[in-house]
């Protein structure tokens, strides 16, 4: 819609005029009706951990279907009884699917969403937060999200002399430089003017906000930034006692405001701010030192290349000027005003980037996630705060009219090299987040406006902002952010990473246990020996001791390198990484020396089966309650490193532990169970299986 400036759109507001319009366009035709139609057209998909998930499910089922009825008809065949095969096929079956996944990936993410919303993000769609795992590409808004959303006064230019200001947002501290030295503004004429011009003509308020510990501003935030530089040199309405006598309000036509002030002792000034162009068409003179002098085409054409060297850097320019008036009692009309004036000096200002942003977007450099910015701004604003946080680099800067002029084709083959895409329309967002979801990456997409809800949407993982964003756009999103900040959204893709992480050692310490059982089991059966498990084993332990620990794993904090590698691939097995062969070798060392402990007790006492049983029963859990602590651990193929303390892990290896020693030597449970009591040379041998040898 911008640059379409003789239209007038739904739900735009007239503050002051007349005009005639003929109405081209109602309902569905409208562009409020046109965002409609996006959202209704964007369908929900499937995340890629369900994707994989779903795959998992039905792969462990047929497995475990396929093995479990081989071990039992291999039993039957061998002469076992039926009773006892039919007893215990069912029960390895149960023990083999991880019947507790669901329940842990739940768990994961709520422990996730609790810990983002502690860093101000708060989730609204659970698979969400998994899906954040895989991002490769943040499309971002600039305003608000990169920047701070506070106009800041970080130049001014006054007879030949530019001065830097340092300080950020709506804080009124800060210092005036030139040429690296500090410069008190109340000894350079031309500089206090121009702040004096800035507090004067000016009609937005600069407040404490105790309640919140800031400052704010109250009006237009281009004057808000003009007082906030005036602070900084300790100019205040109040302490120059001047009394505004007449006001012209901001003409967006002429580009100009002027304000007529009467001094204590009876003077009476014109101040004018505008754009630098119009005000300079109006000045005779120019500020230099406490006095004036004719303002000669030399000077002007130097005024002229100072602006445009603030307007190169993305600085937003506004020009001071004034006059001395003759005191009359009825109103200074506009020739009075708007001729012969003074000129004081130009301000320059921008919107700073938030000063955490450019550590974030190397933070997802680094982790192989591309930062685009999308935004409605200008083109060298847009490019200036690319550059500074390093989102600009080889990169194409292109504008939201050259989107629209490739076909869908074209920009797919171009989206790779894509940056920075300025002045861009809502449909126009939607069509870069559909061309990168075309090419293979995961979106996130932020969004503030209603223009921005049909492509929050249509992303991967939509995020909205809690403080400018709009009902629409909240609406449309998974993720809302509390601060409106780019950083929050890393720290997002991180705690969506850990609950990655969280689910994939809790896959690798169920299944690697779960393939114990069922290699101890089926190779008793290959062998013809008695099987080293009964059902209820099977049972406590998929059922009781091992849920604890897993329920644990799940409360895993994120790991503080998980952002040290790229994301992974959507369509990537979630066996993938060398998970597979770890869970396959882990769990057959464990089968083995649980079948090795076991045929070794029956042998050297063949009369006490359920002894022997026993042992192997203790074997199985202890194995588990040490493989626990190896599945956060880093290695070759795993990403995940001991991401610190988990203050869970050991009180639930202690319970395990604790209720497997219950099973072994409390009587009623013993009975239940068909467990015997251990001894000191049964629980060394079984601790030496499980720590050592089931572990090379």
């Amino acid at each position: 819609m911008t640059g379409q400036n003789n239209m007038v759109f739904m739900g735009s507001l007239v503050t002051r005029g007349r005009a005639k319009a003929v109405v081209v366009a109602t309902g569905r035709s409208t562009e409020m009706g046109k965002i409609a139609s996006l959202l209704e057209n964007v369908e929900a998909e499937t995340t890629p951990l369900q994707k994989q998930l779903n795959k998992l499910s039905r792969d462990l089922s047929l497995a475990c279907i396929g093995v479990c009825g081989m071990v039992t008809l291999g039993g039957i065949a061998g002469g076992r009884p039926l009773y006892d095969m039919l007893r215990i096929g069912p029960a390895l079956a149960v023990g083999a699917i991880p019947e507790g996944l669901p329940a842990i990936v739940t768990i994961a993410m709520a422990f996730g969403v609790q810990r983002m919303v502690k860093r101000n993000a708060i989730v609204k769609r659970l698979p969400a937060v998994e899906t954040l795992a895989y991002a490769t590409v943040i499309c971002s808004d600039k305003t608000g999200t990169l920047t701070t959303n506070e106009m800041t006064v970080t130049s001014v230019y006054t007879g030949r002399s530019f001065y830097e200001v340092d300080g950020t947002g709506f804080l009124p501290q800060g210092f005036f430089w030139q040429e690296g030295k500090k410069v008190n503004p109340g000894e350079n004429g031309a500089l206090g003017r121009t702040l004096v011009g800035c507090v004067l003509c000016n009609n937005a308020g600069l407040y404490q906000n105790s309640a919140v510990n800031s400052w704010e501003i109250q009006g237009d935030p281009t004057e808000g930034a003009m007082l906030v530089a005036a602070a900084k040199a300790g100019i205040y309405q109040n302490g120059l006692r001047c009394r505004r006598i007449q006001e012209v309000p901001f003409d967006p036509l002429k580009r100009l405001m002027a304000v007529v002030v009467e001094k204590e002792d009876q003077d009476r000034l014109v101040f004018v701010k505008g754009a630098p162009d119009e005000v300079l068409l109006l000045c005779g003179s120019a500020c230099s030192g406490e006095s004036e002098m004719f303002l000669d085409l030399k000077q002007r054409n130097e005024i002229a290349i100072a602006n445009e060297k603030m307007t190169r850097d993305a600085l937003r320019v506004v020009a001071v000027a004034f006059k001395y008036l003759v005191k009359k009692d009825t109103p200074y009309d506009e020739d009075e005003l708007f001729h012969g004036l003074t000129f004081a000096g130009l301000l320059g200002m921008i919107d700073p980037p938030r000063p955490e942003v450019q550590a974030a977007v190397a933070k997802c450099q680094q982790a192989g996630i591309k930062v685009n910015m999308i935004t409605g701004d200008h083109h060298n604003t847009a490019v200036a705060v690319a550059k500074k946080l390093a989102i600009l680099n080889d990169g194409k800067v292109i504008s939201g009219k050259e989107i629209e002029e490739m076909n869908q084709n074209q920009l797919e083959e171009q989206i790779d090299r894509i940056d920075v895409i300025y002045r861009a329309s809502p449909l126009q967002k939607l069509k870069v987040v559909r061309a990168f979801k075309k090419k293979g990456y995961v979106v996130v997409m932020t969004g503030d406006g209603v223009n921005d809800a049909p492509a929050v949407k249509e992303a991967d993982i939509g995020i909205a902002m809690g403080k400018a964003g709009t009902d629409v756009t909240r609406e449309a999103s998974c993720i809302t952010l509390t601060d409106d900040s780019f950083t929050t959204i890393v720290a997002a893709v991180e705690e969506g990473r850990a609950i990655k992480s969280n689910i994939r050692k809790f896959i690798r310490y169920v299944l690697a246990g779960n393939l114990g059982e069922i290699a101890a089991v089926s190779s008793a059966a290959l062998l013809n020996l008695p099987i080293p498990l009964e059902p209820g084993h099977i049972l406590w332990i998929n059922l009781v001791t091992e849920g604890i620990p897993a329920l644990a794993l799940g409360m895993e904090p994120p790991n503080p390198k998980g952002m040290n590698f790229p994301p992974s691939q959507p369509d990537e097995s979630i066996f993938g990484e060398g998970l597979g062969r770890k869970i396959i070798t882990r769990g057959l060392g464990i089968g083995t020396t649980t079948l090795g402990l076991f045929t070794g007790a029956y042998l050297l006492n063949p009369g006490n089966l359920p002894k022997a049983k026993t042992i192997a029963f203790a074997n199985l859990v202890a194995s588990q309650m040490f493989h626990v602590f190896d599945c956060r651990s880093r290695n070759k193929t795993d990403q995940d490193v001991i991401s610190g303390q988990n203050r869970y892990l050991p009180p639930a290896v202690a319970i395990s532990s604790g209720l497997l020693l219950g099973a072994v030597y409390i009587p009623g449970l013993r009975a239940a169970l068909r467990t015997q009591p251990l001894g000191i040379l049964d629980w060394g041998a079984i601790l030496l299986s499980s720590g050592f040898l089931g572990r090379l």
